[in-house]
């Protein structure tokens, strides 16, 4: 194993086949130069553990049958993976974000390497096998419906602990403002993270399904942004509201905790640690069905509506004093909206850009669904994502 600053990856000249990750740095800095923003974040280090990709992205008219024939309507080849995803919204964002994942010394892995380095991720602490194959997932983006169906193939060999010596990972959380796990590579993410707690690093837990090994994570997360499923499949919880309460309780070190809705935007429960609890309880079931009578259908632009501080009692599981969220998503147009596929990856790379920022939830719900709309109106996982210039962004970075 070597580190991949020593590998070069040549693209593909097929018109119908190209991959399509790899961007001019100095295009990158030029829209980001814009000097209306503001300045970055005081610390813009952020340590990201987990998978990297290569996504097959297929657009087809309709998905299809069992034993049918169908032809694509188009074709891309582009980077991905939950933590390459994340961590190429931040470097767009301007933040310095580090990698640690693995890939092999072959054709994908190169691409995978090449196009992080082009936006400007730090893969000093990559681990390339020599042999081996790297990751690639199959993504059929269906049209008709707008969704996406992944197939994945991991890579071989996996990361093990010894891939990553002790100088390595001290070098690689030196001066790290957040640490973001995606739950993959569990026995690493955990060496990583026990160092980041004894480091006072908060950490980011992406909660998108149950994995191995990431309970033990989950019991080092300051933040946690989960998928629609995830609250209540892991507290058997009979709703997502109540889930939220159940998982502050459970991991009594968490801040806050973001379930995300797709189109109908996310939830987000805040932890009040402050002296002079509200004695009231208040139905968080209840509570929810109150903020999303405050929506407005007519505004498009992400909304944040937010409850004042108070005592939360989810039945059947008890209590804790927090701030209940309700986030709106963009109202896309039909015309506009293109791909799905880590729209996700991009919103958490928001949240964690509003972490460093220190964002109000007021403003990081918003910002966060801003950044994941833009990514939707493009095919693919990073081709969408936003630049630090982009006007879209003017009202959160200025």
């Amino acid at each position: 194993m070597y580190r991949t600053r020593d590998i070069k990856f040549v693209a593909s000249h097929s018109p119908s086949l190209q991959f399509n990750g790899l961007h001019s740095r100095n295009s990158r800095l030029k829209m980001s130069s814009d000097s209306s923003v503001a300045s970055l974040p005081e610390n813009p280090i952020v340590l990201g553990c987990g998978s990297v990709s290569l996504d097959f992205l297929a657009t087809v008219a309709a998905y299809p049958k069992p034993d049918d024939k169908i032809r694509s309507t188009n074709l891309k080849v582009e980077g991905g993976g939950n933590t390459g995803n994340a961590l190429t919204c931040l470097a767009r964002l301007g933040l310095k974000p580090r990698i640690i994942s693995k890939v092999a010394d072959d054709t994908r892995g190169r691409g995978i390497v090449d196009e992080l380095d082009a936006d400007g991720v730090d893969t000093s602490y990559f681990v390339v096998s020599k042999e081996g194959t790297s990751p690639f997932t199959y993504v059929i983006v269906d049209n008709q419906t707008k969704t996406r169906t992944c197939i994945h193939t991991p890579g071989h060999p996996p990361m093990v602990l010894e891939d990553l010596p002790e100088s390595s990972l001290l070098s690689a959380i030196n001066g790290a403002r957040i640490a973001y796990f995606d739950g993959r590579l569990h026995e690493t993410a955990l060496l990583v993270a026990q160092e980041a707690v004894r480091e006072n690093i908060p950490i980011l837990i992406d909660a998108e399904r149950p994995r191995e090994g990431l309970n033990d994570l989950l019991k080092s997360a300051d933040y946690v942004v989960c998928s629609e499923k995830f609250p209540q499949v892991w507290t058997e919880a009979p709703t997502i509201p109540r889930a939220l309460v159940s998982m502050l309780l459970r991991l009594p070190k968490i801040k806050f905790v973001i379930v995300t809705l797709g189109k109908d935007g996310c939830v987000m429960l805040e932890r009040n640690a402050s002296e002079g609890h509200p004695t009231e309880e208040v139905d968080v079931d209840g509570l929810l069905e109150s903020l999303e009578m405050r929506k407005n259908e007519n505004i498009t632009i992400p909304t944040c509506i937010s409850s004042s501080v108070t005592k939360l009692k989810a039945e059947g599981i008890g209590t804790v004093c927090g701030r209940l969220y309700v986030g709106t998503a963009e109202n896309i147009p039909p015309s506009e909206l293109i791909d799905t596929t880590g729209a996700g990856d991009a919103f958490i790379g928001a949240v964690l850009y509003a972490i460093c920022a220190n964002f109000s939830p007021e403003k990081m719900l918003p910002f966060a669904a801003t950044v994941a709309a833009a990514k939707c109106r493009a095919l693919g996982a990073r081709s969408g994502l936003p630049y630090r210039g982009d006007s879209r962004l003017a009202s959160f970075l200025h």
